[in-house]
């Protein structure tokens, strides 16, 4: 869901992983006890990815906040990445804005400092999905609810409902204040698959319009799945593109159930739908036919396996489409498919992303940056990516300008619209960030899938760690 104009091999080397989709922070110590003013330097980041900025929005005049003499430019304080605010689109987005821009490049452990200090940059990036209710609960976030009210540029009703996941209203995500913005995002659940390998392997494709169970999904993969001397030459899937704790989020509340309790406040890996998802995983992780936590992909991230032959099934949304189509021949051998389902639970698409920015509670320069919001979710640079075909735009006026021009274009595009109805929040807790919660999985799941402990057991060892994460988090809250 991270638009890039031009391919992404033309635009930067390969990632550790899809840089829109995976947040790095740095998980909550299981061992430190900490109080309010240090809750900061354990826990906090934001969702990195790439994108392009281009063109230039009609400029605006100083906003009349810079703190500095009468008539100086705002200088507005950017934490980003530096291949997304490169030199010559610092300068376009100066010349649009009529400001300064001063990027820093994101690093977490700065920013907690930052925020600590009382001293924000005025737009951080960050994913809305994973991080709102973690920032907005502890009054770091600005409200944007009367800025959307006055702008000509960010109509309201024009919101795509991703948009959603930026806003938190103490309890549960999707409603109250809207505390940032999208910049596009995909349904992550959804799997891009070559049809060579199915063709090779005499299998049927997957359909376009009915969702496979996880169950098929998993036998499509222990069918296209290649192995030599005891190795995985060519993977028969990825289910893990959004992160393990994301994974195990979706397949229960696909279920029919909720793997975090009503209040946020602890998780339950021992409910009917989550042990369900546990024992799928560790029966696909056993099964050695994809990436999994005891064996992760060498290539940090599925584009490249994907590209060279030697993933069949890549779980990842409809932002994976921009790198496949920026290689011609790997877009006439793949498709794009319908979120996988748990077998009678109810059919839900949800989106683990949805990266943009927001304006820390604390920055000295709202306005400046609000101007910025406008240009960049709603003036050139959105047209730009939503023409891209590295995500689905965020609002609902730019959809029409996604890519539909060659017959990959066209069937990735007709698979996603149909797929939007069944978008949904599914709520994170605010009282530790998710990668914590991934660290726990990382640190319990291996030995699981190497030994033959039960479902069960692992639920109780998952229960035990993440519980007392959120607890600590929890005391921070208040």
């Amino acid at each position: 869901m991270d638009p890039v104009v031009r391919s992404a091999a033309a635009v930067r080397p390969a990632p550790a992983y899809a840089p829109h989709e995976r947040p790095i922070s740095m998980p909550m110590s299981t061992t430190t006890s900490l109080d309010r003013r240090r809750f900061l330097a354990v826990s906090a980041g934001a969702a990195l990815s790439a994108s392009a900025l281009s063109g230039c929005a009609a400029s605006v005049s100083d906003d009349g906040d810079s703190g500095g003499k009468s008539g100086a430019r705002t200088t507005l304080t950017v934490m980003s990445q530096a291949n997304e605010l490169d030199p010559k689109t610092i300068k376009a987005a100066e010349q649009a804005l009529g400001v300064k821009i001063s990027l820093i490049t994101y690093d977490a452990t700065k920013l907690n400092a930052m925020l600590a200090a009382h001293n924000p940059p005025d737009l951080v990036r960050g994913s809305g999905a994973l991080e709102t209710p973690y920032f907005a609960a502890r009054g770091l976030m600005s409200e944007l609810d009367s800025y959307f009210e006055k702008s000509s540029v960010l109509d309201p009703s024009d919101l795509d409902p991703v948009n959603d996941l930026w806003r938190f209203d103490g309890k549960k995500q999707g409603a109250g204040p809207r505390y940032g913005m999208a910049k596009d995002y995909s349904q992550d659940a959804m799997f891009w698959y070559r049809t060579d390998l199915f063709d090779a392997a005499g299998l049927d494709r997957p359909s376009d319009t009915e969702p496979l169970t996880y169950d098929e999904w998993f036998d499509l993969g222990k069918k296209l799945v290649k192995h030599r001397r005891g190795k995985v030459k060519v993977y028969g899937l990825n289910a893990t593109g959004l992160g393990n704790f994301a994974m195990f989020l979706n397949m229960t509340a696909s279920g029919g159930g909720s793997l975090f309790a009503e209040d946020l406040a602890s998780v339950d890996f021992s409910s009917p739908e989550a042990r369900n998802a546990l024992k799928w995983y560790l029966e696909y992780a056993r099964a050695d036919i994809g990436p999994n936590a005891a064996n992760p992909n060498p290539d940090g991230w599925d584009w490249p396996t994907y590209q060279a032959g030697r993933m069949a099934m890549a779980c990842d949304g409809y932002w994976f489409g921009g790198a496949i189509g920026g290689d011609a021949k790997k877009a006439e051998v793949s498709r794009f498919a319908p979120a996988p389902q748990m077998a009678g639970g109810t059919r839900i698409s949800p989106c683990f992303g949805a990266t943009g920015y927001w304006i820390p509670k604390e920055a000295k320069h709202k306005d400046a940056a609000w101007k910025f919001f406008e240009w960049y979710f709603g003036g050139r640079p959105a047209k730009d990516r939503a023409s891209s075909g590295w995500g689905i735009p965020t609002l609902k006026s730019l959809r029409p300008q996604m890519p539909q021009n060659t017959t990959f274009q066209k069937q990735a595009f007709k698979v996603q619209e149909q797929e939007l109805p069944y978008f949904s929040v599914l709520t994170v807790t605010p009282y530790v960030q998710t990668t914590a919660l991934d660290a726990v999985i990382n640190k319990v799941l291996p030995g699981a899938i190497k030994s033959t402990t039960s479902p069960g057991k692992v639920a109780d060892q998952l229960n035990t760690q993440m519980n007392a994460l959120i607890a600590k988090g929890k005391e921070l809250v208040g």
